[in-house]
């Protein structure tokens, strides 16, 4: 063998083994963060949770446009984690807390399911559920804090990981007070998991977000306002509340 075939032979060993350690790091790292993904989702591969998706007050039991796209939204992460959704109504949804991930979409109104979630996890939050036309209706108090809407300039929503323990799966709430905002909340945890999973690791956060111009913008552009953890989880005396326009 001469000089010259040898160093092809040798640049061709060379360059396998150079592609074949890079697929191998690459597919440890696609790896390590599909696990991070499924750990921070509760979706392990083939693993079932449940969607509960509430009804549209004016649509006959139909499902607002705006809660399907955010179903789409939240299939598309099921899907990563190679798990499986199963769509059901809050008054089918009867299984306990922390059996299996559920992402439960809408406000208590419509859905009961998110009702007693808020109730029982976040006794921190009140919602004005009142019927009547005014500027608190749909109002969200948190703590001593109020925050009203404005449709289509000024809108809120909750968006919270809640969880019983270590070993048990995740409740996740998009709680808004215009369906475009459970929306908004969606594509805002699908957007950036990976920067609430390394901030908050695997536990409980609430986070309050404010979806801007959604007349103009529709469900994207979306702020951060605060995060309400503590004040979500601590009931608040009657008392002590205040009443306070945020915006």
């Amino acid at each position: 063998m001469t000089d010259d075939v040898r160093n092809i032979v040798l640049g061709v060993i060379a360059a396998g083994i150079s592609a074949a350690l890079g697929w191998a790091a690459r597919t440890y790292l696609w790896r390590r963060r599909l696990r991070r993904k499924q750990a921070f989702f509760g979706l392990p591969g083939n693993s079932e949770c449940l969607l509960v998706v509430n009804r549209d007050a004016g649509g006959d039991g139909a499902v607002h446009r705006h809660d399907v796209f955010a179903l789409l939204e939240l299939s598309a992460l099921i899907k990563d984690c190679s798990a499986h959704a199963q769509i059901v109504s809050p008054d089918t949804a009867q299984q306990g807390f922390g059996e299996r991930t559920e992402f439960c979409v809408g406000g208590p109104v419509s859905n009961r399911r998110m009702a007693a979630h808020l109730h029982s996890l976040l006794p921190g939050v009140k919602v004005n559920t009142e019927p009547e036309p005014g500027p608190d209706r749909g109002a969200f108090q948190i703590g001593t804090e109020r925050y009203r809407a404005e449709k289509g300039i000024v809108e809120h929503v909750l968006l919270a990981r809640l969880t019983a323990g270590q070993e048990a799966r995740p409740v996740f709430l998009f709680c808004g007070q215009q369906a475009i905002t459970n929306q908004a909340a969606s594509r805002y945890l699908a957007r950036n998991y990976e920067k609430l999973s390394r901030k908050h690791g695997n536990n409980t956060f609430c986070l309050l977000l404010k979806v801007v111009n959604s007349q103009a913008y529709g469900p994207d552009v979306v702020e951060l306002v605060a995060d309400v953890t503590r004040a979500a989880q601590t009931p608040v005396p009657a008392q002590r509340t205040s009443h306070r326009a945020s915006s």
